[in-house]
């Protein structure tokens, strides 16, 4: 045989090994009748199944290197057709071995392998009804779930796990958006009540986290049922009933060390594949947040330029702008977001997206807009109605392209295998909600375990100021997020640079993840690395110690280690340089409540550091032209121009117009492999309105992307503004009648004919002001602002204004009329309970009206405001 044909061979063996990993039953392990014990080659943790011979009822046990760490507990399913839970006999068993490999956009490690065995065992009951129990056994733990052969109605489960009485637990008392402080307690000893996943437990040298794996719209979500005294936790749905099973999600138990459990990955593993193909356009990264430090900026554009600013000038990747932005303003805060290389994400309220024609109307306008991401929030459900609507919104932000983060939700199943662009999850109580110090330490070992961990650190002069500065700085390494949302202003940061300087380094994905020590109850010592640089962060809850890190997880050869600790006070951090080996270990001593950072780096002579620079995008400038609003009537063309250039030497130039949804952009795009400093490119197009084209305001983009030093692809854009408009209003028209060229309000939409009610869109009551009930009208919520397009053919606006009688305490509101951006007519401020004031405003040659309200300087609390039977008088 020639050396080729050997090669060849043996390749083909390894792979025919590979293959037979997958599909050869795995040779069962011995065990007495009715006793099942499933292990898997290289891990010391098994599962024992038992099947009582009298009652016929399912127990499972785990255990790791021979000790208990679960004791048999009950297992089964029930359903309205038959109960599972008793009564069943064995009929059969199959063993396979499961091997994967998949990569992640976010975690603790974004490279994945896993290799697990599993083992169904078949079981008949009442009426020949057929259970299938599926267990997987890996080096990190054990999972189980059901399966039937035909759909049931599940009415619950008998699935628990029992306890020694003197365990001690960490355990979350339960609400549907996981923000309580977890407690120190046992396992008898906890109160009687309901308790969130995950759950810690330590049984001796071993530990235990319970949760789930794989929850979609199929299933509801659970949690963990305790009887006071006892060590049984029994899983209970969100749902009495659950129509059409044919499969349950996954009871999981991370078992092992306490670095197994900070390490696993065993709840993606046991998630169902990625249903993105194509994840290159998820980006992870460090984004500005203002909402908690100042809670009224996103309101404020100007405002929220100075995040973008200072995200810009520190690398950060995003800014997101929380509840209270307007669309009036977004995309031009866009357009000088992605001009600096920052990308923007909006909030919403879920049911902004409760709909699928709101999710098809809203999401598209957002990313046309050139918003990259999203975070929805106040969920808080553990149904299956609202599971399906995480499936729903996940797909249709999967189309376009929009990362996600999930606020006021449930916890991460294994949500981002299956969905990569979900960046983060909260489920924790973060900073917004000020949780002790002493709560910092336990989410390591208990929710970021389970999954990426939006707590929103680095608190420096917002909140208690509990934790110490060193402790803050520590968190976005200890924590994993995909995207990690900074709790303080731009001018706390640049109060702090040394502690600055540092998060201007850290990663928010890690190529591996190593425990390096730690106690659930009062600290815990995590490494991360990402590349060739290693990141640890440390924290302290209580007295002040020492904290102790091995390198032992470093390579040969030496490293740069730089360690951020405690200055006096709440002063600055400082830093301390070293070189060392992997053989030596950093002990720092901090305060109460504190902790240390530190970045390590191999080390080469003359190496200084182990920060990277910090590349800003080049100042650059896009004119375009016309540069005021134009007429555009349906079907018609015109002109136009954009002229590009850049302070530094770019690469790959493309300068283009884009045509709006319907319209059609004539002319190619301009492009140049390289252009130095100064120098314009140039483009000019003819663009046609399209004939179905909605009326009102149509931005028609310009845009130039590049590629800069330090960066992917930046896009630089400008509008031209056009204006389709509508029909010249004729006769007595009420406004709530007419379509709205522009609208914004402070919560929730504009609503026609009803008052502003909720969040939701016709969630509103009748209009009614002073107990006289109105039929026409729009209900608002200050502040609020909408414009009607007369095309000068009104001569007066008339209406009933003033409060809703809907708001259970008086608020304060200011009325206002513009005609063409001229203030026709102010209310001065009107209160709840004052009396409805009829208005008429001369809009005489006026060409758009806007309808302003605004708070009454005491907040916008309450604000609920009519613009009651408002009609015009037109030609």
């Amino acid at each position: 045989m020639s050396s080729l044909r050997r090669v060849v061979a043996a390749r083909l063996v390894a792979l025919f090994a590979v293959l037979g990993s997958l599909l050869v039953p795995v040779a069962p392990a011995s065990a007495a009748p009715g006793e099942w014990v499933i292990t898997t080659p290289g891990s010391a943790v098994a599962a024992r199944v038992t099947l009582d011979p009298g009652a016929g009822g399912l127990a499972l046990a785990v255990s790791r290197q021979g000790r208990t760490v679960l004791a048999p507990s009950p297992i089964g399913l029930r359903a309205a057709e038959v109960d599972l839970t008793g009564g069943l006999r064995a009929v059969g068993r199959t063993d396979r071995l499961v091997t994967e490999r998949y990569a992640m956009t976010t975690g603790k490690r974004l490279q994945r392998q896993t290799r697990m065995t599993e083992t169904t065992l078949a079981f008949t009951g009442a009426g020949g009804a057929r259970l299938d129990l599926v267990v997987r056994v890996a080096p990190d733990g054990v999972a189980y779930r059901y399966a039937v052969p035909d759909p049931v109605t599940v009415t619950g489960e008998a699935s628990s796990f029992r306890l020694p009485a003197d365990a001690p637990a960490w355990l979350l008392p339960y609400n549907a958006w996981y923000e309580a402080n977890r407690v120190r307690t046992t396992a008898a000893g906890a109160a009687e009540g309901e308790y969130g996943h995950p759950s810690l437990f330590r049984v001796g040298e071993d530990y235990a986290l319970i949760t789930e794996s794989d929850v979609d719209g199929r299933y509801p979500g659970g949690r963990l049922r305790h009887a006071a005294g006892s060590g049984d936790y029994r899983v209970v749905l969100a749902d009495e009933q659950v129509a059409g099973v044919t499969r349950t999600p996954w009871r999981v138990a991370i078992v092992g060390s306490l670095a197994t459990v900070g390490e696993s990955t065993l709840v993606d593993d046991l998630a169902s594949p990625s249903k993105v193909a194509d994840t290159s356009w998820v980006r992870p990264g460090k984004v500005a947040w203002s909402w908690l430090s100042e809670h009224a900026s996103p309101g404020d554009f100007e405002r929220q330029k100075r995040y973008v600013d200072f995200a810009a000038r520190h690398g950060w990747e995003y800014v997101l702008v929380d509840e209270g932005w307007r669309a009036t303003w977004v995309p031009e805060l866009v357009r000088h977001a992605r001009a600096k290389g920052v990308e923007v994400l909006l909030w919403f309220h879920w049911t902004a997206l409760d709909t699928q024609a709101e999710r098809d109307t809203v999401l598209p306008e957002v990313r046309r807009w050139g918003v990259r991401g999203v975070k929805l929030d106040f969920m808080e459900s553990d149904s299956r109605a609202r599971y399906q609507w995480y499936d729903a919104v996940l797909a249709k932000t999967a189309e376009l392209r929009l990362m996600v983060n999930f606020h006021g939700s449930t916890i991460p199943h294994g949500l981002a295998r299956t969905w990569p662009h979900v960046m983060t999850m909260e489920a924790v109580r973060g900073a917004e909600n000020s949780p002790p110090a002493a709560n910092n330490p336990v989410q390591a070992f208990t929710r970021n375990a389970v999954g990426s961990m939006d707590y929103t650190p680095v608190s420096l002069e917002v909140g208690p100021k509990e934790a110490s500065v060193a402790h803050e700085v520590a968190l976005p390494v200890l924590y994993e997020s995909g995207w990690t949302h900074f709790a303080d202003k731009p001018e706390a940061y640049e109060r702090f640079p040394e502690a600055l300087r540092y998060l201007d380094q850290v990663p928010t994905a890690w190529d591996e993840t190593r425990v390096l020590g730690g106690d659930p109850s009062d600290h815990a010592v995590v490494a991360r690395r990402s590349g060739d640089r290693w990141f640890v962060g440390a924290v302290a809850a209580g007295d002040p110690r020492t904290l102790r890190a091995p390198l032992g997880f470093l390579g040969g050869g030496q490293w740069l280690v730089e360690v951020v600790r405690d200055g006096e006070g709440r002063g600055d951090v400082r830093r301390d340089a070293r070189i060392a080996r992997s053989s030596a270990a950093l002990e720092v001593a901090v305060p109460r409540d504190g902790g240390f950072a530190a970045v390590i780096c191999p080390y080469r002579p003359g190496t200084l550091t182990c920060d990277r620079p910090v590349m800003p995008v080049p100042a650059t400038t896009l004119a375009v032209a016309p540069s005021g609003v134009v007429d555009a009537a349906k079907g018609s063309t015109f002109e136009v121009t954009g002229s590009f250039t850049a302070e530094a030497a770019i690469e790959d130039v493309v300068l283009t117009a884009a045509a709006p949804e319907g319209w059609t952009v004539t002319g190619a795009p301009v492009t140049r492999r390289a252009l130095r400093p100064g120098e314009a490119l140039t483009g000019r197009w003819t663009v046609r309105v399209g004939e179905d084209s909605p009326v009102g305001a149509v931005d028609v983009p310009v845009s130039a992307e590049f590629r800069a030093p330090g960066h992917a692809r930046v896009h630089v854009e400008q509008a031209v503004r056009a204006f389709v408009p509508p029909p010249v209003p004729t006769g007595e028209p009420y406004v709530s009648d007419l379509p709205f060229m522009s609208e914004g309000n402070g919560w929730g939409p504009v609503e026609r004919d009803r008052s502003n009610g909720e969040n939701a869109g016709g969630d509103g009551n009748p209009l009614t002001i002073g107990g006289v009930v109105h039929a026409k009208g729009v209900g608002v919520h200050a502040p609020s602002d909408l414009s009607v397009y007369l095309g000068g053919g009104c001569r007066e606006l008339t209406a009933v204004i003033g409060l809703d009688d809907e708001t259970a305490e008086p608020g304060s509101v200011v009325f206002q009329v513009f005609g063409d951006d001229r203030l026709l007519y102010d209310s001065g401020v009107l209160r709840g309970g004052d009396p409805a004031r009829p208005i008429t405003v001369d809009t005489t040659g006026v060409r758009m009206v806007g309808l302003r309200v605004t708070d009454g300087g005491d907040g916008r609390n309450f604000d609920h405001a009519d613009w009651a039977e408002a009609r015009l008088a037109c030609a």
